[in-house]
């Protein structure tokens, strides 16, 4: 469902009480256009918290970059707010083009985590990744269990890996040299992270 709001004391009314419940914290911009998202549901929480602290145990404990989950991204630094996504899961190594402004980040992370929810518009966000240079993203999508590797090529962020469930075959991260696969668990897919350079292993 969609709904367009003409009404300014409405609009302004709406984002307000968003703000003061904490209910905003994944609403985006396009280019003008507010874009509210539901709260994600608790099986999604549950992933990007996982794969923080995944991410976090390779790239943070290494003094190698900060991981973030849920950060405003923008491709400009005046009047950001008119244009930002908002990453399940942000990384951005120590060698990053991308700029820190505190409130939102100029400039594409090293490594993106999004995970699919129902209507939401994760493939939507794929030209403006690339248009900011992320240089990897991992999409994970839950019907089907899926995930799709995208790496920037120069010019855009293409599809470069995917995997199904379950596969034996790793997709591989170049930026972060970690590994991912899909693989069966009790009670949901699970997703199989090995950091082959500290021979650590995590199951998300």
């Amino acid at each position: 469902m969609t709904i367009v709001i003409h009404d300014t004391l409405v609009e302004e009314r709406l984002r307000a009480e968003r703000a003061a419940s904490g209910a905003d914290r994944h609403d985006e911009v396009w280019e003008n256009v507010y874009m509210m998202a539901p709260m994600p549901n608790h099986e999604h929480q549950v992933l990007v918290g996982r794969f923080t602290r995944v991410l976090d145990e390779i790239v943070s404990d290494a003094g190698a970059g900060d991981v973030v989950p849920g950060v405003n991204v923008s491709d400009r630094v005046a009047n950001w707010e008119t244009n930002f996504r908002v990453p399940d899961v942000a990384v951005f190594l120590t060698t990053t083009r991308a700029v820190n402004h505190d409130q939102f980040w100029c400039g594409g992370p090293d490594f993106v985590v999004e995970i699919v929810s129902p209507h939401d518009q994760t493939r939507e966000k794929l030209g403006f990744y690339g248009a900011i240079k992320t240089r990897e993203l991992l999409v994970v999508d839950r019907d089907p269990w899926r995930l799709e590797l995208y790496r920037h090529d120069g010019h855009s962020l293409p599809l470069v890996a995917t995997g199904g469930m379950p596969d034996e075959d790793w997709i591989e991260s170049s930026v972060l040299g970690v590994r991912q696969r899909l693989q069966h668990g009790a009670d949901r897919p699970r997703i199989d992270v090995w950091h082959p350079a500290s021979e650590r292993h995590w199951r998300i």
